[in-house]
């Protein structure tokens, strides 16, 4: 990939800098990019084929880069994501892949065991930031979380990585009127989520999906029978969980106890 890339900049009688700067990203990232040091954004292998005229050899690429950053059956899913029309989940342990901040998704994968590789660490954080675009395509998706408030406590990587990642998610709440976030409050003595977390999506075919990430392997689940009893599920634990308001309110103060 990198080698195409080099090759087509040839053509197009492009420096490194000259492409850093019309496509507004570091020479640096380009040269890791060009040296196979790091694996291209989706983004920037459709904005390097249109910079450099190379007609949709680099577009067509995305498929093969996105089979190495994600595992098998998360690649499945991550294809589904981008295009769906609707995207629920209720986490347990950490804020949402997708509403995470660069430092808390790096402190995650940071204290993994057994250990990730730096270079994995660097590709890991890349790609689940790359998935956060999902929010801003159009049409934008509806998107709702259910998150354990014990997740909102956990300071992953220090306060200030959890300060900064609780007023990133209550930016991402006021800004993005398709996004609602509810807590489960921890003084719940029981609720319908008490098995474990889950994520949703719904396809504009009308399809629907679940998937399920755990220490034994990642499961994508597509039965309809199985799907909506995730769909009755997540009902109950939004009826359950905080109102969208109250929510707000609870993690701005605990931000500012940070």
């Amino acid at each position: 990939m990198g080698e195409l890339v080099k090759l087509f900049r040839g053509l197009a009688d492009m420096t490194q800098r000259d492409l850093a700067e019309r496509l507004l990203m570091s020479e640096s990232l380009l040269g890791a990019y060009e040296r196979a040091e790091r694996i291209p954004t989706t983004a920037f292998l459709v904005e390097a084929d249109a910079a450099l005229g190379a007609k949709g050899v680099l577009a067509s690429c995305v498929a093969m880069m996105e089979e190495e950053k994600y595992s098998p059956k998360f690649l499945s899913w991550v294809r589904t994501v981008a295009d769906a029309v609707s995207i629920n989940a209720y986490e347990t342990m950490v804020v949402p892949g997708m509403l995470q901040t660069p430092a808390y998704a790096r402190a995650l994968y940071e204290v993994r065991v057994p250990a990730y590789e730096p270079d994995e660490i660097d590709r890991y954080v890349e790609a689940r930031l790359e998935l956060q675009s999902v929010f801003d395509r159009k049409p934008k998706p509806t998107v709702s979380y259910v998150v354990e408030e014990g997740a909102l406590l956990r300071p992953i990587g220090g306060d200030a990585i959890l300060k900064e990642q609780l007023c990133h998610l209550l930016a991402s709440v006021r800004n993005r009127k398709h996004l609602t976030v509810q807590v489960m409050p921890t003084h719940r003595p029981v609720h319908a989520g008490l098995h474990g977390p889950l994520q949703m999506l719904g396809t504009r075919e009308g399809r629907y999906f679940g998937y399920a990430e755990g220490h034994g392997g990642d499961t994508l689940i597509s039965r309809p029978e199985k799907v909506n009893r995730l769909i009755d599920l997540f009902g109950v634990l939004r009826a359950q969980a905080l109102s969208p308001w109250e929510s707000e309110d609870l993690i701005e103060r605990t931000a500012a106890k940070l």
